[in-house]
């Protein structure tokens, strides 16, 4: 009997309401007809800037942080997420009752599965790595300091971890491998896999316009021990190609 190939999706910093629609449409597409076996977010799912440190005060007493909390909750609802990590934006919640309104700590409805609303989306919320597997986990990706090159981030991780690393955060894409051995023979092989993002980047203003990100998702492929990641690019006009099929 042959063991059935598990395929799951990982996206990463939707950042609504900065997400760009096109690939949003298309990955929704994608998902709805591949049928993955799990869809990941690694986090960065909703932007928070009326409440970042970053803010301006136009962004403060915009009153849009309802309104891009429920775009959210559709984006996560169209792409099927099931499992969803802490992230740096998540934080922003808990951050700021804690320097501007403490009083407001430990209400239930601002726990930010409650504020989201995960528990009626069937998505299970993560604040500590994810096992996803025997030998790989998801964690958003601001654990340790970001490095330049696309993949190199996940993979330092990976070796503090001794597992296999899934993560967004750099808004990179690419997969970077690292074997141990001894005696001749291989002791361990891990790698580092970032997701890129799914935003606007045109609505990214703080980056004045110089970046080095790469949009695109994740896919990866699990038989029994075995786990292979791939790295899927989305062009500039939200359309991709998996398995040598094109969409969008």
């Amino acid at each position: 009997m042959r063991t059935k190939i598990k395929r799951v999706v990982v996206i990463s910093d939707i950042q609504a309401p900065f997400e760009d629609a096109k690939a949003i449409r298309n990955l929704s597409a994608f998902i709805r007809r591949y049928k993955p076996d799990d869809v990941l977010c690694v986090g960065d799912e909703l932007d928070l800037q009326t409440i970042s440190r970053w803010s301006s005060g136009r962004d403060e007493w915009s009153g849009t942080i309802g309104k891009d909390r429920d775009r959210c909750r559709e984006i996560l609802y169209d792409l099927q997420v099931k499992h969803l990590s802490r992230s740096n934006h998540g934080d922003r919640l808990y951050k700021a009752m804690s320097l501007r309104l403490p009083g407001l700590i430990g209400l239930p409805e601002l726990e930010y599965e409650q504020f989201l609303g995960l528990k009626e989306l069937g998505i299970t919320y993560h604040r500590k790595p994810y096992q996803f597997h025997e030998t790989a986990v998801m964690v958003h990706g601001d654990e340790q300091p970001i490095k330049h090159q696309a993949g190199a981030t996940a993979l330092e991780a990976s070796k503090r971890h001794g597992l296999s690393i899934v993560c967004g955060h750099t808004h990179r894409l690419g997969v970077s491998w690292h074997t141990t051995s001894s005696g001749g023979k291989i002791t361990n092989r891990t790698f580092g896999l970032e997701v890129g993002h799914v935003m606007d980047e045109s609505k990214a203003a703080y980056t004045k316009g110089t970046f080095n990100w790469q949009k695109g998702f994740g896919l990866i492929y699990i038989k029994g021990k075995s786990i292979q990641p791939v790295a899927i690019p989305i062009e500039r006009d939200g359309s991709f190609i998996v398995e040598g099929k094109t969409y969008g």
